[in-house]
C-alpha cells in the first residue's frame, strides 16, 4: 500500500508543479490568452464540452477509431512477428518491407490513404494500424528470438514439438518484449487518429483542435488537448495492468532475484 500510495504521489507532484508554472505564466508573466489560456478557460471548455455534452461524439469518434486500430494493428503484428521469427525465409521477405513501410513518414502516407479508403472512419483506423504495427512487430521479434537457450535446450531433448515449444516456452518468455511495444503502440495510436483527422475529418477531437486553431478557441484546443492526454494515461495503466496480471512470473521472478 505504502508503495502504491507513493506511486501516486509522484505524478501528483509533477502535475502540481506544471500547474504551478502554468499559473506563474498567465498571472504572472501575462502571457496572452491567444498563446497559453488560463487554466480557469480550459474547464470552462472541460465543462461545457463534457458536462454540457458537445465533446462526447468527437472523444468517441476518436476512441473507437483508437481502439479498433490498436487491436487489429497489434494483433497482425504479434501475428507477422511470430511468423517472421520462426522462419528464416519469411524474415528475409518481410523486414524488408516492414522497414520500408515504417521509413515512409505517417503524415505522407495519409492522402493517399484518404484516396484508397474515403473519408469515412474507415481510413482513420487504417492510419493507426500503421502507426502501431511496427514497434509492436519488433518486440515481438526481438522477444522471441532472445528466448533462454537452456529452456530450448530442455525442450529438444524431451522431444518436445515445434509449436508446443512456441507457445509453452517462445511466447510466454517474449511476453515482457510484447506487452512493452503495447505500451509504445497506445500513445501511437492516438497520434495516427489525430493526424488522419487532421487531414481529413468532420469529427473526433483532432477535427476539434483543427477547427478551434481556425477561429483562435485556444482553450477548446487545450481541453481537447486534455482528452487525448487522459486516453493516453488511462490506456497505457490499462495495458501495465493487463502485464502484470497476465505476465505474473515476471513479478515472483524480480521478488526472487532480490530475495
Amino acid at each position: 500500500m505504502k508503495e502504491k500510495l507513493t506511486g501516486a504521489l509522484y505524478p501528483l507532484i509533477t502535475f502540481g508543479a506544471i500547474l504551478a508554472l502554468w499559473l506563474v505564466a498567465v498571472y504572472v508573466w501575462d502571457v496572452p490568452s491567444y498563446v497559453l489560456p488560463k487554466p480557469l478557460a480550459v474547464l470552462g471548455a472541460l465543462k461545457t464540452g463534457y458536462i454540457d455534452g458537445l465533446f462526447w461524439h468527437h472523444f468517441f469518434y476518436t476512441l473507437s477509431s483508437t481502439a479498433m486500430g490498436y487491436i487489429i494493428g497489434c494483433v497482425a503484428a504479434i501475428f507477422v512477428g511470430a511468423i517472421v521469427s520462426e522462419w528464416r525465409i519469411a524474415e528475409r521477405l518481410i523486414n524488408p518491407l516492414v522497414i520500408a513501410l515504417q521509413s515512409m513518414p505517417k503524415v505522407a502516407l495519409a492522402p493517399l490513404i484518404l484516396v484508397w479508403f474515403g473519408f469515412d472512419q474507415t481510413s482513420k483506423v487504417i492510419m493507426v494500424v500503421l502507426v502501431c504495427f511496427f514497434p509492436v512487430f519488433v518486440n515481438t521479434v526481438v522477444g522471441l528470438k532472445q528466448t533462454p537457450a537452456d529452456l530450448l535446450e530442455m525442450a529438444r531433448a524431451a522431444n518436445t514439438g515445434r509449436w508446443r515449444t512456441f507457445w509453452e516456452i517462445r511466447f510466454p518468455s517474449a511476453a515482457g518484449h510484447i506487452f512493452a511495444g503495447l505500451q509504445i503502440a497506445i500513445v501511437l495510436s492516438l497520434i495516427g487518429a489525430v493526424v488522419a483527422e487532421f487531414v481529413s475529418s468532420s469529427e473526433g477531437l483532432g477535427y476539434l483542435i483543427n477547427a478551434s486553431a481556425l477561429t483562435m478557441e485556444v482553450n477548446v484546443m487545450f481541453a481537447a488537448l486534455v482528452s487525448l492526454a487522459a486516453m493516453g494515461v488511462i490506456g497505457t495503466q490499462i495495458v501495465r495492468f493487463a502485464h502484470s496480471k497476465l505476465v505474473f512470473w515476471e513479478g515472483s521472478l524480480a521478488a526472487t532475484v532480490q530475495e
